[in-house]
């Protein structure tokens, strides 16, 4: 919490009022002391703190960091390689498929119009779809068939 200028003096004519002209500066310099004494306790048991409780604890993490270095090191060069697998795989998910070459010879393999083409793209992709989704078994053929 901040003391402003205003809240000081109403501090100040409330003091003088009360204590008078006369004992305000010796109460004043008592203040002083007993701020100064405060401070230096204070100062004090940081230091004590932290001579005691910071700087072995600090010493006791040196050996735990230093044994961690390789740990961390492993993880790294691990995760680095787990990326770029799942780079290697989401690169897999973007090849696009070879066109199917079209033999001179065989009229099947090309559709004489448009039509005919689009519909066997359309075959050939739901064939991917369940090749890709079902496996092939022998019951699965005998119920096409």
């Amino acid at each position: 919490m901040k003391i402003g200028l205003w809240e000081l003096i109403v501090v100040f004519v409330v003091a003088l009022l009360v204590i008078g002209p006369d004992k305000l500066p010796r109460y004043a310099q008592m203040l002083g002391k007993a701020l100064r004494e405060f401070r230096n306790a204070t100062q004090d048991m940081t230091k004590e703190l932290k001579e005691n409780v910071v700087e072995p604890l600090e010493k006791a993490q040196e050996p735990l960091r230093e044994a961690m270095e390789p740990l961390e090191e492993m993880d790294r060069e691990i995760r680095s390689s787990v990326s770029d697998v799942d780079r290697s795989f989401k690169d897999l998910g973007k090849m696009k498929k070879k066109p199917v070459t079209e033999n001179k010879g065989d009229k099947e393999a090309a559709p004489a119009d448009k039509e005919s083409a689009a519909a066997v793209s359309e075959d050939t992709s739901e064939a991917d779809e369940l090749q890709l989704t079902e496996p092939v078994t022998e019951a699965a053929v005998s119920e096409q068939l």
